[in-house]
């Protein structure tokens, strides 16, 4: 094994004088930023921002008293996280690799968060329905995928709920949900519309219908040309105008308007482009099969094409995810936006890269985390 390993050294780095040269180079620079990012970061930078501020980053003003609440979400979002990646990644995976690095992620979480006892209780009751969920997800693979979707799609009015109150709970005005909340809730629910939107604005595009098709390519080719951040504006602006004055759209309502909007017409071409690669062949045997021309696109096209683009697409997920980051320009406090009220306090003024980096931190984690599990989509999907 280390012969393998200096071979592969001296083949790769060190093959030429000029490429060791190149080599040793690099390392001293690497060196170089990584012992100056550290002495930074363990002497000079004040984390003190993040931990005093952590409950703003999360949740924002979300009522204090109602936190219970967040936190019964949280567990629903986890359980079922849990038993999708169960079911994707089977039980072997958790045996291997996922024991581990679960009980060192929630060991890190208890000791390093700065949250109370009550908090520290309800991150090892989400621990243990997370386990249990991979668990479920593993064992009963064949019985849950079915169920998944609609599984998914029932939690979606409870969360709201939860979150919105109403019928029984307190009412949370959306001025509140802010931060980490209000960021992934945009971004999940743009998702969820903007996925079924384009997949319907593609099969238009390539219509047989003129009338049909033609909207299709105008709706796509206008919003393509325009800037998100004049959607979100159009969305937030001009789309009341268009209403009676009875009707109040809320503003929450009006950005996931305007990132739905904008989130489809690229989610059809990517689309468009699967739709594309299927052969000709293949449409013409299922109608030779005697499937009507819904059943053929439903049961042979559309599974084949939107298997052969699943890195487009989470592309375009991840694009959306990052693309959330703009409501703080119309006025949504999510999670940019909370960390501009942040660096207005006075003690913490001029602590940009702290704030900016634990920030960007989070974009990282939930953006690679879709990229992880559209690898291992793409992996079940070809086996």
């Amino acid at each position: 094994m280390i012969n393998d390993k200096l071979t592969w050294l001296r083949k790769n780095l060190f093959s030429t004088w000029y490429n060791s040269l190149l080599t040793v180079v690099c390392l001293v620079l690497l060196l170089w930023v990584a012992r100056g990012i550290l002495t930074w970061a363990t002497t000079q930078a004040q984390w003190a921002v993040i931990q005093v501020n952590l409950r703003l980053f999360l949740v924002g003003r979300f009522p204090q008293t109602l936190y219970w609440r967040t936190w019964i979400v949280l567990a629903i979002a986890s359980n079922l996280g849990a038993i999708t990646g169960g079911v994707f990644f089977g039980r072997q995976e958790l045996i291997k690799r996922g024991i581990a690095l679960f009980v060192f992620i929630i060991g890190v979480l208890l000791i390093v968060l700065p949250v109370d006892f009550t908090y520290r209780l309800w991150l090892l009751l989400i621990a243990f329905l997370v386990f249990v969920g991979f668990w479920v997800g593993g064992n009963f693979t064949k019985v849950l995928t079915p169920w998944l979707s609609l599984l998914w799609l029932l939690s979606f009015p409870i969360i709201l709920w939860l979150l919105g109150g109403g019928f029984g709970l307190q009412p949370v005005s959306t001025n509140l949900w802010n931060g980490l909340l209000l960021t992934l809730l945009m971004a999940a629910v743009s998702i969820v519309l903007s996925f079924p939107i384009g997949v319907l604005l593609a099969l238009g595009r390539t219509s047989n219908l003129p009338v049909v098709r033609w909207f299709s390519i105008l709706y796509i080719e206008i919003v393509r040309g325009l800037p998100l951040i004049g959607i979100l504006f159009l969305a937030q602006v001009m789309l009341p105008l268009f209403l009676s004055a009875d009707v109040r759209l809320d503003r929450v309502l009006r950005a996931i308007a305007g990132l739905v909007l904008f989130s489809a017409a690229y989610m059809a071409e990517n689309v468009r482009g699967g739709l594309q690669s299927i052969p000709r062949g293949q449409i013409e045997a299922g109608k030779a099969l005697g499937l009507n021309t819904p059943l053929v696109v439903i049961l042979i096209v559309l599974p084949q094409a939107l298997r052969s683009v699943i890195p487009a697409i989470v592309g375009q997920f991840i694009g959306l995810f990052k693309d959330t980051s703009l409501l703080s320009l119309v006025g949504l406090v999510e999670l940019t936006g909370i960390a501009r009220s942040i660096l207005a306090q006075p003690q913490f003024l001029g602590r940009y890269a702290e704030v900016y980096l634990f920030i960007g931190f989070i974009y990282w984690v939930f953006c690679y985390s879709m990229s992880l599990a559209s690898r291992r989509l793409e992996r079940q999907l070809n086996q």
